[in-house]
């Protein structure tokens, strides 16, 4: 969960909440906590692979729903998987004095690192579940050490006033970096590998969305704190890195483009060890072709779904900026939310949870994901149209695949 999010979409938070860009973080996390508790309840009852997929398809009998529901998914991840590579292009190359937006070596970062976490899946689920262990650990200790030790510095006028963009700023600074609360969802889709599931599934989903909001607001704070919300903005895609000069200096900028690295190629990784098998679990539903369940010889490796998600993700990063990016994310994941919190109170008396706290995630996810396309329609008709143009292709894609056997008859 804390991979290109806290990094990349700090700046486009603080744009719009200001001072008040912690709270933000909050609003996002509650949210989260809220629909983790779905996410709880339904792994529980449906042991799969699919994850959420599943979770639409018992839900809702009408099967494209289920259908439109997975392939946004994907869509989702795919974009999560551009902003993860955006991100380390852009703290790649800032940290090589190369700092700038569209940089042709941010490009060649962007694509490398996509390129090597295919080979590492590609490799194995050891060599993937590995490298993931080691990363998460440094790239946490390194956030610590920037949240606690930037404490100590923060500058108590620079918090005032706390709603300096208003109170709307703050609400759509959440809707628009949502995106750095994905990830949770993804849990009980190795459900099955737990040693004690009734245990830990829930502990391991409360925990992880708990732990991520925590970092989240100490780090949003500690950079309101010791930046100025001008600052903040200008260098709004590496922010952070900048944030930790005041009182680490130069070793901070270095220490924060480290984390910024390897959180993003551990998201990454996560999410195409997780996205590829989501694809394979679909396909096997027929929801998908038939080619994205196919595994290789030696391995159990959905290779074929692998490599068309990162080549999507690839032509998906290099071709669009960072607003898109996460607008798209976290638009995507808000609606994917919101559908599994109604799923879970149309299937609450099967997984026996109580219609309220699904009920109030339903309605914060489409509230937060109104906020966000009120917010693009105003200030960014480009991007709201891109979005838009994506979500149409998708649902014509699905009605086409799960329609075709009609379409060759005529």
């Amino acid at each position: 969960m804390v991979g290109g999010g806290i990094f990349s979409v700090l700046g486009l938070s603080v744009s719009l909440s200001g001072h008040a860009a912690p709270i933000a973080f909050a609003i996002g996390g509650f949210i989260a906590l809220l629909t983790g508790f779905s996410y709880t309840k339904l792994g529980l009852s449906f042991h799969s692979d699919g994850g959420s997929f599943t979770y639409l398809e018992r839900a809702f009998k009408h099967r494209n729903l289920s259908g439109i529901g997975g392939w946004l998914l994907l869509a989702g991840y795919i974009g999560t998987l551009a902003l993860y590579a955006y991100t380390f292009g852009v703290y790649g190359a800032a940290m090589l004095g190369q700092a700038g937006h569209y940089t042709a070596t941010s490009h060649l970062l962007e694509s490398f690192v996509l390129f090597l976490f295919l080979g590492i899946n590609l490799y194995g689920v050891k060599a993937a579940g590995k490298s993931e262990d080691v990363i998460v650990i440094v790239k946490v200790l390194i956030l610590s050490v920037f949240a606690v030790a930037g404490l100590f510095y923060i500058k108590p006028d620079h918090f005032l006033p706390v709603f300096n963009l208003g109170k709307k700023g703050v609400l759509m600074g959440a809707a628009l970096i949502f995106v750095a609360y994905e990830g949770f969802e993804l849990i009980p889709n190795a459900v099955k590998e737990m040693d004690n599931p009734s245990r830990d599934l829930g502990r391991a989903i409360m925990a992880s969305i708990l732990i991520s909001t925590v970092i989240y607001i100490l780090v949003s704070f500690v950079a309101v704190g010791n930046l100025l919300t001008s600052d903040i903005i200008k260098y709004k895609e590496y922010a952070l890195a900048v944030a930790a000069k005041p009182f680490l200096g130069k070793f901070g900028f270095v220490l924060i483009g480290l984390g910024a690295l390897l959180s993003t190629a551990s998201a990454i990784n996560a999410t195409l060890f997780g996205t590829a098998r989501l694809g394979m679990v679909m396909a096997q539903d027929s929801e998908l072709p038939e080619v994205f369940s196919h595994l290789e010889r030696t391995k159990d490796i959905p290779y074929i779904s692998l490599i068309v998600i990162t080549a999507i993700a690839l032509l998906f990063v290099n071709t669009t900026d960072l607003t898109i990016i996460s607008s798209f994310a976290s638009s995507t994941f808000l609606l994917i939310f919101g559908a599994v919190n109604l799923a879970a109170i149309r299937l609450r008396a099967q997984i026996g949870i109580h219609i309220a706290m699904p009920l109030a995630g339903l309605l914060l996810s489409l509230a937060s994901w109104a906020v966000l396309i009120l917010y693009l329609f105003r200030t960014d008709l480009r991007c709201l149209v891109w979005i838009g143009a994506v979500y149409l292709s998708v649902i014509v894609s699905e009605l086409c695949f799960s329609q075709r056997k009609r379409f060759f008859k005529v």
